[in-house]
């Protein structure tokens, strides 16, 4: 299986890292196919920073070293050689055909690049926590809120004892009364919601296992949770509100509903089926 995703963990993570880091970061991002065939010293020469300083790059990135983000950084450029789509920003004057065509291929190419920096070794650990979990907290602000509330139909639709509290307050008191059978999930696509962190950091003093859904890199969130799922979303300058990242944020609880749906499958389609005969039955024309 080819690796990649190197050069959109760089693009999302540049304005965190140090000066020293920057640099290395950007010329990664400039010269991407000069990289790859770099030492790490020929690197920190090329880009007036320091081996120590792309070490703590690669750290920061998540990655074991700069073997692994040269890998990372093949797979993309063999990607892109096979024609694969990339961002495309929209423009004031766009007719609606060209909205249709832009917005659709942005959300495609933002689920496509979080596929690549998802890990799967921490998905299973969040969703064996989930498939365990007495009850399940989701925090989240704005158009984060709509992907917990989805989180929250969905899971409740499976017997899961879950809650999703817009208001912030209900978050944080919610947060006091869980234990060390419960799950809370903060989702913030910044990772730097104040009241998201707060209400993580108050599940975890009381024992519950976190989970985090943020964009990649370090965060505040990120720092908190025991387990960071990390989203990519490429968006456009002309946005009233978060669109992609909305997208990244409702597949990732679909993965982490799916995968604990699937753990104990009779039961989960039994509790589905019931839920969905009522809701039939009770608001749907006779």
């Amino acid at each position: 299986m080819m690796i990649n995703g190197g050069l959109s963990l760089i693009r999302e993570s540049i304005s965190t890292l140090n000066k020293p880091e920057q640099r290395a970061a950007q010329y990664i991002l400039e010269q991407p196919q000069e990289i790859v065939r770099l030492s790490i010293q020929e690197l920190a020469k090329r880009s007036d920073s320091s081996s120590s300083a792309i070490i703590r790059l690669c750290k920061n990135l998540g990655m074991d070293g700069f073997r692994e983000l040269k890998l990372r950084v093949t797979g993309d450029l063999q990607q892109s050689g096979n024609g694969g789509e990339e961002f495309k920003e929209i423009q004031p004057n766009d007719d609606i055909p060209t909205l249709i065509e832009t917005i659709t291929n942005n959300n495609m190419y933002s689920l496509k690049e979080t596929m690549k920096v998802l890990d799967s070794l921490k998905v299973e650990k969040a969703v064996e926590a989930l498939y365990n979990a007495k009850r399940i907290d989701f925090y989240a602000a704005g158009a984060s809120q709509l992907a917990a509330l989805d989180g929250q139909h969905k899971f409740m639709r499976i017997n899961k004892h879950c809650t999703a509290y817009a208001d912030t307050h209900l978050q944080l008191t919610s947060a006091v009364t869980l234990g060390q059978q419960d799950v809370a999930i903060g989702i913030s696509y910044s990772g730097e919601t104040v009241h998201v962190i707060d209400a993580i950091k108050e599940a975890k003093s009381n024992g519950a296992i976190t989970i985090g859904i943020t964009k990649c890199g370090a965060n505040g969130l990120s720092k908190e949770v025991d387990i960071h799922l990390e989203t990519i979303s490429s968006e456009s300058d002309m946005r009233s509100a978060a669109t992609s990242s909305r997208i990244v944020q409702l597949n990732v609880v679909d993965i982490l509903f799916i995968g604990v749906a699937g753990k104990n499958f009779d039961d989960s389609i039994a509790y589905l089926r019931k839920s969905r005969q009522s809701l039939q039955q009770t608001y749907r024309k006779k």
